[in-house]
This record gives structure tokens, C-alpha cells and sequence, in this order.
């Protein structure tokens, strides 16, 4: 009988093993960290660029059509440097109204790949690449009450997308991991540098993947204080060893050869 058992409890610990398969980060490290910037704000372009530039860090920013004639020069510069142009929808609709002025109760959703579509060829206007990731607006998969999910992976117009979450969204299991449906830890706005190196640190520990969603930097809203987000690059910095710090498609792009992904269809 105890024979038995045992039997049993190895199998079971391999097929765990197996369900949640690690990766094998490049140049050693033990860890990932993707720094991502959404809405295209200006106190992104004030305050963070400066640092990471400084610090030689590389990050995605996820842009809308709020891009003018005043910052489009910056993205483009930006994206010279490394830095990644991911699509964010031209009007970042949303459900209800009180924080976006384009609301996505009403959006079809083609209406919402068609607007996903328009916005890729204003990104490829900027910097020139025709292929590139996504990030929800507001972190909604939903319009029109419809999840648009696969009618985005459908129409194969952008590699990756990446979804929301909380400090305790980090990932660790690759094979389960949809790539139309990555999740993020998303900012909620007044967040310490102390609580954001805590994420990084869980993240190191687990050997697995962890996406930051960043709005304002010392401005706008939704917003961190310059001092949180300067410690945050700093500890990433002094930690470069250990971390690995790509774009949200250079990692992606990684995971995916390390350990095909496969869509989770609904």
C-alpha cells in the first residue's frame, strides 16, 4: 500500500513539475522584470525616460492617439534607442465614462480591432515597425458587453497582449500562459518605491515573470511619486545580475521560443 502511495505522489509531483515548467532567463539571471508605461503621458516623458535613460534600462510604453506633434519627435527618438511602441487603441475606450471620455459600451468587436488596426498604422508612422503588442485599455477584455478576446487573436494584428492584475500577478507557469492574455500588475496610483521592489522581490524569488503597468510618473494620474519610481529603477539597476529587463515583446518573444505559447481559447 505504502508502495503504492508513494508511486502516486511522485507522479503527482512530476506533473506539477511539468504543469508549471521554468525558464531558463538569459545570461543566468534568475528573474524577469517588464517595465510598461501606458496612455503616452506626459510626465512619462518628464520623469521616467530621464531615469531609465539613465540607468540604461529599457521599457514598453503603450501609446493612444494622444501623441501630438509635440511628443511624437520623443516617441520616435525613443524608439531609435530600444524602447518598445506598443498599440493602446487610438481612443482608449472604456466601460462608463467617468475617467475616458470614449466610452466602450456601444463598440462592437470589430469596431474595437478596427480601431486597434487604425492605431497600429499611426504607430508604424512613428517609428516603423509593422509588428507589435497590445495592451487593454483599462485592462478591460469587454466591449459592447462582449468579450473581444479571440476575435483579437483572430485578426493576427498584433503578437501579444498584455491584461491586468494585482502585487500577487507575476507569472510562473509557462504552459498556461495565454499570450492574448498576460498578466500585469497594475499600479493603482500612490504606491511606495518600497512596495514596488517587494513585487521585484517576490518575482526574484519565484525564478518566474513579473509585467509592472505604470501610469503617472510624479504627474497625470493614476499616479506613483518620481522618488517611488526613481527607487524602483535604482533597485532594478543594482540588481541587473540577478534581472533581466526587456520589453514587454522581448520577453514575450523569449518565453515564446523557450516554451511555445498556446492561446487559451474561451
Amino acid at each position: 500500500m505504502k508502495t503504492i502511495f508513494f508511486t502516486f505522489l511522485f507522479l503527482a509531483t512530476l506533473a506539477i513539475a511539468h504543469a508549471q515548467q521554468s525558464i531558463t532567463w538569459p545570461d543566468g539571471k534568475k528573474a524577469t522584470i517588464i517595465l510598461t508605461y501606458d496612455d503616452a503621458l506626459p510626465s512619462q516623458l518628464k520623469n521616467a525616460v530621464p531615469e531609465l535613460k539613465k540607468e540604461k534600462l529599457t521599457a514598453t510604453f503603450f501609446l493612444t492617439s494622444d501623441i501630438d506633434s509635440t511628443s511624437i519627435p520623443q516617441w520616435r527618438n525613443l524608439a531609435k534607442k530600444g524602447y518598445e511602441l506598443g498599440n493602446h487603441t487610438v481612443f482608449h475606450p472604456c466601460a462608463g465614462t467617468d475617467d475616458n471620455p470614449v466610452p466602450s459600451d456601444h463598440y462592437t468587436a470589430y469596431q474595437i480591432i478596427r480601431e486597434i488596426e487604425v492605431m497600429d498604422r499611426f504607430l508604424y508612422a512613428v517609428d516603423g515597425k509593422t509588428k507589435r503588442t497590445f495592451a487593454y485599455p483599462c485592462a478591460e477584455t469587454i466591449a459592447g458587453g462582449k468579450d473581444y478576446v479571440d476575435s483579437l487573436r483572430k485578426y493576427t494584428l498584433v503578437k501579444y497582449a498584455r491584461d491586468g492584475g494585482d502585487s500577487t500577478a507575476f507569472i510562473t507557469d509557462f504552459n498556461h500562459l495565454d499570450p492574448f492574455r498576460v498578466p500585469s500588475y497594475g499600479l493603482e496610483g500612490g504606491e511606495t518605491g518600497a512596495q514596488l521592489i517587494a513585487f521585484v522581490k517576490k518575482v526574484q524569488q519565484s525564478g518566474g515573470l513579473g509585467i509592472i503597468m505604470i501610469h503617472g510618473v510624479g504627474g497625470d494620474y493614476i499616479t506613483i511619486s518620481a522618488e517611488a519610481h526613481n527607487e524602483l529603477i535604482r533597485y532594478l539597476k543594482a540588481n541587473r545580475k540577478e534581472i533581466w529587463i526587456p520589453t514587454f515583446q522581448q520577453g514575450m518573444d523569449y518565453v515564446n521560443k523557450q516554451i511555445p505559447l498556446k492561446a487559451q481559447k474561451l
